[in-house]
């Protein structure tokens, strides 16, 4: 099943509500995924020259303290940590790649959730309401945010296999569904560079779209590509810096609403989701259409 959640602020009054109203979201999707629940969360950009990365750690004693004392050694200049739980976000002066390439190297033992300027992302197996209780996600203020609650379908129940799914600097996935050749497509990624930390199938379709994009693709012809390359049923929720996309596969086999007021766009599998936030009863609702891209934030809506 899965459940998918958006939210885009328009107002910059909203802005500190997302944590809260995000949260609101995923506790009225948390029957369609009990198993796990994860968030991306786009705010406070990181300045230019700099990247933030998103960090998990399975070990409960983490000193991430001491792993902001290394990074400035290696790069000159780091954050404090801002830690959530098992997760800690460090925002340092160097490109994501360099920063990446250096924490596989030298801190193999922890997990790179995110990269990129402004993006965030905490996930954790277990109820959503135990997850939003312990990330203290109702804190958490943004532009716009993603969030997911499993029901694991093929692959184990763990924190990095919970969505969403990071796919390349500021951009992640969110999936409801399941795909029938993610196996023979990961291989063809696999040969293209395309690195995989887990067995999900949903991964596979977030490097799918990091490899078109890498290779020139705008997301809108990257998630068309989904329509010719993906075989299964899929509605998708793609994080962007500057808001979010959605695609449901061409026959829309798994549900999907979206609705929109003069402060806010949401988008949901069910809209008992939709209609906690404020406003949602003078919100324009409808069902987005099987194969075509929906996009908000600075990039025009389809």
């Amino acid at each position: 099943m899965c459940g998918i959640a958006g939210l885009y602020t328009k107002s910059p009054a909203l802005e500190a509500q997302l944590g809260a109203q995000l949260s609101r979201m995923l506790e009225q999707l948390s029957f369609r995924g009990p198993d796990s629940a994860g968030v991306a969360f786009y705010r406070e950009p990181a300045p230019e020259g700099w990247c933030k990365v998103s960090l998990y750690s399975a070990a409960t004693s983490q000193d991430w303290d001491e792993l902001a004392a290394e990074l400035a050694l290696a790069f000159g200049e780091v954050s404090l940590p801002r830690v959530r739980a098992t997760h800690a976000v460090f925002v340092i002066e160097a490109d994501a790649e360099a920063a990446e390439a250096w924490l596989c190297e030298y801190h193999p033992e922890l997990r790179l959730m995110s990269a990129g300027s402004s993006i965030e992302i905490y996930k954790q197996a277990g109820r959503p309401r135990d997850f939003i209780e312990r990330f203290e996600l109702e804190q958490i203020g943004g532009s716009h945010a993603l969030g997911h609650t499993r029901m694991a379908t093929e692959s184990r129940v763990t924190t990095q296999h919970s969505h969403p799914f990071w796919t390349g600097l500021d951009l992640c996935l969110v999936h409801n569904g399941s795909l029938s050749n993610h196996n023979r497509l990961r291989r063809v990624l696999q040969r293209e560079g395309i690195r995989f930390q887990t067995d999900n199938d949903s991964v596979v379709a977030a490097g799918y779209l990091t490899w078109r994009m890498r290779e020139g693709a705008t997301l809108e012809q990257a998630l068309e590509g989904c329509m010719e390359d993906l075989d299964g049923f899929y509605t998708f929720a793609v994080g962007t810096a500057d808001g979010f996309a959605v695609l449901r596969d061409p026959i829309a086999c798994k549900p999907a609403v979206m609705a929109e007021t003069d402060e806010w766009v949401a988008m949901a599998s069910e809209y008992r989701a939709i209609a906690v936030l404020p406003g949602a009863e003078d919100a324009v609702l409808w069902e987005p259409e099987p194969g075509r891209v929906y996009s908000w934030g600075t990039a025009p809506v389809a």
